[in-house]
């Protein structure tokens, strides 16, 4: 009788193991499935929001002419953090050329969200190009941003022409940036 009821119990605990696995993975692919945001080929989403920090406000709109790579970190986390000085290698290398950087802070942790401390990790970072804040998703969540660091380039007509998850392909980066800067508009 005891084995019966132990038998009876595993049944029970598996059967509602799968249940929870079935309907997460229906929910992630049900998610994935209707994720709007960056999809290779398709006008990128706006990057407006704020407040910025190194520059006045900007949109993509204001920006059509010109390469755009958004890279979407948190001074937090130590893959943006190693990220940051290739950023800043392209970004004294290509901004004459038309390549403009726009670094949407989206925070982590509660921490990451005082301007304060943003504004000081932008110093501290040397980070030149523009930053804007993004505390509540709302660029992340256009873009359909799911990890940081995740790279997005724009071409001088506004569709994403790339994009990229984590650190490292920077000469894959830099090939598709050097590409799309000798594109004409």
């Amino acid at each position: 009788m005891r084995r019966e009821r132990g038998a009876t119990i595993g049944r029970a605990i598996g059967l509602v193991l799968s249940t929870v696995v079935i309907f997460t993975g229906l929910f992630w692919a049900a998610a994935a499935q209707n994720q709007r945001g960056a999809r290779i080929g398709q006008p990128a989403p706006e990057v407006t929001g704020g407040p910025w920090i190194n520059s006045e406000p900007l949109s993509l709109n204001g920006l059509r002419g010109r390469v755009v790579l958004v890279e979407f970190w948190t001074y937090g986390c130590i893959n943006c953090n190693n990220v940051i000085p290739q950023l800043r290698d392209w970004h004294t290398r290509y901004e004459g050329t038309g390549l403009t950087i726009v670094g949407v802070h989206s925070p982590e942790f509660l921490w990451e969200r005082p301007f304060d401390r943003v504004t000081a990790a932008v110093r501290e970072r040397d980070i030149r190009y523009a930053v804007v804040q993004d505390n509540d998703f709302a660029i992340w969540k256009r873009f359909g941003t799911w990890a940081w660091p995740t790279a997005v380039l724009v071409d001088r007509r506004g569709v994403i022409r790339y994009t990229h998850i984590g650190e490292g392909a920077y000469p894959e980066t830099e090939a598709m940036i050097r590409r799309l800067l000798d594109e004409q508009g």
